[in-house]
C-alpha cells in the first residue's frame, strides 16, 4: 500500500506498506522533507512497524514522536504528517490529480444564490453527477454571510447593515460572519468528494484543501500561512477564513472568504464583533485585525482571482467549466425554499 500527504506548507510525506493479519508491516518512510539525525528514520520506521491498521493518525503519530532520539528535528514534516500518510496508504485515498477537475467562474448572482450553488454543486459531486470544481463567487448586491450556528441577534446590528445596505444571510457550513461588500472580498467554493480528505482530521482537511491559495499568495509575494483552524494569514494580520461542511452522500463543501479591500470602521457597525472573539487574536481593533490583499499586492481584484486559477489549474490540471441550467434551477428552488426563509435566517435566533 502507498500512502502521500503534502505537508500545507511544508513537503511531501511519501510511505509503504503492507498490511498482514491486521498489523502493519514491512513500513518505510519517504520524502523530501529533512531530518536529523540520519538515524531517526530508522526509529520511525520501527514505530510504526506492527501497529494495528485501526490506529488513528494521532495514534500513529504518538509513536512516532515517542520513537524520535533526543534533539530529533523534523523539518517540512511533523509526526501527524506520517500518521496521517499511513492512513491515507490505508484507505487508498487518492491525490489532487486523480480526479478531472472544473473552474467555473460565471455571471454575478445574490448572495443567496450563491449560498444555494454551494449546496447544490456539493451534493452534484457527492452523487458523482459532476467533476470536482473550483467555483470563484461574484454576487450582484451586498450581504453579511453568518455561519450555520450562530446567533442572528448576537452576530449582526440591523440598523448598521441596513444602513450600509447590507443584506443578511445563512449559510449551511459552520463559522464566523463575513462581510460581502462589491469589489471588497474573494470568495471560493470547492466542491470535493469525501475521498480526497479520507484519512485526514477535519483540522487537517482546512489546511489541505487551502494548500493552493497558499502557494498562489506566495506567487504574488505575500507570505501567507495557515493558523488553525481555518484562517489564512501574513504577518501583517488575517486575510481570511475557511468553513466546511460534509453531506451525508459523500460530498464535501470547502469555502473561504479573503478580504480584498474592506472598510474595517464600517465592518464594526454592521458585525457585533466582540471582545471575546478578539482576544485569541492578540488585538482589540478589528480594523487591525484583518490586512487586505489590496494593500499586500496592490493588484485589482481581478488580476487576484486570475492568479488563484492559474495555480489551480497547475496544480489540478483543471480545465474551465459552467453551471448547467438545471443546476442553476435547483438553485433558484433552494432559495426559494430555504435561503430567502426568515425560518432558515433566524434558526438560531
Amino acid at each position: 500500500m502507498h500512502g502521500e500527504y503534502k505537508v500545507p506548507g511544508g513537503k511531501l510525506v511519501v510511505v509503504d506498506l503492507e498490511v498482514r493479519d491486521d498489523v502493519i508491516r514491512d513500513f518505510r518512510l519517504a520524502g523530501d522533507f529533512f531530518l536529523e539525525p540520519d538515524t531517526a528514520l530508522d526509529d520511525i520506521n520501527a514505530a510504526v512497524e506492527g501497529m494495528p491498521v485501526e490506529a488513528d493518525a494521532s495514534t500513529i503519530a504518538a509513536a512516532v514522536r515517542g520513537a524520535l532520539p533526543d534533539g530529533a528535528q523534523l523539518l517540512g514534516f511533523s509526526p501527524e504528517a506520517v500518521g496521517t500518510a499511513v492512513r491515507r496508504a490505508l484507505v487508498t485515498a487518492p491525490g489532487w490529480r486523480d480526479f478531472d477537475w472544473e473552474i467555473v467562474h460565471e455571471k454575478a448572482v445574490s448572495p443567496r444564490m450563491n449560498l444555494a450553488l454551494d449546496e447544490v454543486l456539493t451534493g452534484r459531486v457527492g452523487e458523482g453527477r459532476r467533476k470536482p470544481t473550483l467555483r470563484i463567487w461574484e454576487w450582484d448586491e451586498s450581504a453579511v454571510v453568518i455561519g450555520s450556528f450562530q446567533s442572528y441577534r448576537n452576530e449582526v446590528d440591523p440598523e448598521g447593515a441596513a444602513r450600509h445596505g447590507f443584506d443578511v444571510v445563512r449559510r449551511i457550513s459552520g463559522g464566523g460572519a463575513m462581510l460581502m461588500g462589491s469589489g471588497q472580498i474573494i470568495t471560493y467554493s470547492l466542491y470535493v468528494p469525501a475521498s480526497l480528505v479520507q484519512g485526514m482530521t477535519f483540522a487537517d482537511s482546512y489546511a489541505f484543501l487551502d494548500d493552493w491559495v497558499l502557494q498562489a499568495l506566495r506567487s504574488l509575494g505575500i507570505d501567507a500561512t495557515y493558523q488553525p483552524l481555518n484562517d489564512i494569514a501574513s504577518p501583517t494580520g488575517k486575510i481570511g477564513g475557511a468553513a466546511q461542511k460534509r453531506l451525508a452522500n459523500g460530498g464535501v463543501l470547502h469555502h473561504a472568504t479573503l478580504s480584498y479591500d474592506i472598510d474595517g470602521q464600517m465592518m464594526t457597525e454592521v458585525l457585533r464583533i466582540g471582545r471575546e472573539k478578539l482576544s485569541d487574536k492578540g488585538t482589540t481593533s478589528a480594523a487591525k485585525r484583518v490586512d487586505p490583499l489590496r494593500s499586500q499586492t496592490g493588484l485589482p481584484r481581478a488580476e487576484i482571482i486570475e492568479r488563484f486559477k492559474d495555480t489551480f489549474r497547475s496544480l489540478t490540471g483543471a480545465e474551465d467549466g459552467s453551471i448547467t441550467a438545471d443546476e442553476y434551477a435547483d438553485a433558484e428552488a433552494l432559495v426559494e425554499s430555504k435561503f430567502a426563509t426568515d425560518a432558515w435566517l433566524h434558526r438560531v435566533p
